[in-house]
């Protein structure tokens, strides 16, 4: 199928106007057949390519060479263009279903291939259809790369697991003239039960770590009771003077009546407390 383009459309019409009046003004069709033939060449042989674009010519069948970016010429019927390679950075998506990891989870990937064709001739001379082996080849290599890994990395190392598999494609897709820039992995998906028993799995987790904080918790507490309790017995002195203040605190934020043994008032001397507090609020 011809592919005509924009400057051959035009000089072809140039060139059939150009017959017309030819034929018009000399009262002779043979101008006008000459224009045909001319306008007809230039309407096969001028080709354009785009900036990003290339294009290799095959004549007879014999590559002579790649053209490209802009306007060039061929020779009709002798001459034909493979299909035009986009050197620009292509993203495929390629994804994994069901794919077992290496502890035997079933597991759906699906991902992001940068990719971009760095020569011409290679992807067009030695690959058949280089865009569908590129993605066949990131699927296998991506299902490869799920068989060696454990569920836990790939969902914690996504970007580790997309470095390998750039490395991977890259060394294969490198002969046909393709690098692979960067893979992504876009998404890492579980069957539903499995992930209801990993969210349970977490949650029993958690309270086994909350009630471990909690006994070491109680452990220190107690630690430090046991420490008091052997201060306090050595030292009767300071077993008062913290009941006293422990007093003392209750009568000044409370505000409240405490009732105190005589026996405790003699023994601890909280007599000399209890009125220096009550000179202080009437005082105040």
């Amino acid at each position: 199928m011809f592919q005509f383009s924009g400057p051959g459309v035009m000089f072809c019409a140039l060139c059939l106007a150009t017959g017309v009046a030819g034929a018009v003004l000399l009262k002779n069709p043979a101008p006008f057949y000459a224009a045909v033939v001319a306008g007809a060449y230039c309407l096969l042989a001028i080709k354009v390519v785009r900036q990003w674009e290339k294009v290799a010519v095959l004549r007879l069948g014999r590559y002579i060479g790649l053209r490209g970016p802009g306007m060039f010429w061929i020779v009709p019927i002798i001459d034909t263009l493979t299909t035009y390679v986009d050197q620009r950075v292509r993203a495929t998506s390629v994804s994994a279903e069901s794919t077992l990891t290496r502890d035997t989870v079933p597991t759906s990937v699906d991902a992001i291939v940068f990719w971009l064709v760095w020569n011409a001739e290679r992807s067009l001379l030695e690959v058949a259809d280089f865009e569908n082996t590129v993605l066949l080849s990131a699927q296998t290599a991506l299902r490869e790369t799920i068989g060696r890994h454990e569920l836990s990395q790939m969902i914690a190392e996504r970007e580790t697991m997309g470095h390998e598999l750039q490395r991977v494609l890259d060394e294969k897709t490198n002969p046909w003239g393709i690098t692979v820039q960067s893979v992504e992995i876009r998404d890492v998906r579980i069957p539903q039960m499995l992930e209801d028993a990993m969210s349970r799995e977490a949650q029993a987790d958690r309270e086994r770590r909350a009630r471990i904080i909690l006994g070491e918790a109680e452990t220190q507490i107690s630690d430090k009771f046991a420490q008091a309790a052997s201060i306090y017995r050595d030292n009767p002195v300071a077993l008062h003077l913290r009941a006293m203040n422990m007093l003392y605190e209750a009568i000044k934020e409370r505000g409240s009546m405490v009732i105190v043994p005589s026996s405790a008032v003699e023994t601890m001397g909280l007599g000399g407390m209890l009125g220096t507090t009550s000179l202080a609020k009437s005082e105040s």
